[in-house]
């Protein structure tokens, strides 16, 4: 099996919520290696860019993801992760549990951590990781320079 890449997303309400360390640890149990990590500021036309899909596939919360990534609702910050190694993206995904806070696993960190917000029914659930090796890709490229990655 080939190693693969994959980004991760601390999200603003993890930010906020003081989970950095948290989610870390979780992740280190899949012994994956970490090769690129930042802190950033999410412009508008960065959160578009990434969530592209979501606008033709769940237009109805396309907006409000936008706003929660950007900030609006917590902090305009995120943790930006490229961890590596074999079946990276499987490994990830059952750590980071369901993308709905209520439908996962509670040991994940989305079900541990993630909650609904009531106010605008947006998943405040934490974690953003990659689906895909095609999404995986795009989204590093997006979110790294490729000197950002240190392999």
């Amino acid at each position: 099996m080939s190693e693969e890449r994959v980004l991760i997303l601390i999200k603003p309400d993890g930010l906020i919520k003081s989970l950095t360390g948290n989610v870390i640890s979780k992740i280190s149990e899949t012994q994956l290696r970490i090769v690129g990590a930042k802190i950033l500021n999410v412009s508008k036309e960065l959160a578009e860019e990434h969530y592209f899909q979501l606008k033709e596939k769940k237009p109805e919360i396309f907006k409000e993801t936008i706003k929660y990534i950007i900030g609006e609702f917590h902090t305009n910050r995120v943790l930006a992760l490229v961890y590596k190694g074999e079946d990276a993206i499987r490994k990830i995904r059952n750590i980071a549990g369901k993308t709905n806070p209520e439908e996962a696993h509670p040991t994940s960190i989305r079900g541990k951590y993630g909650r609904i917000n009531s106010k605008t029914g947006v998943f405040e659930n934490v974690i953003h990781a990659s689906d895909s090796l095609k999404n995986a890709e795009r989204e590093i490229n997006l979110w790294f320079d490729e000197a950002e990655i240190v392999d």
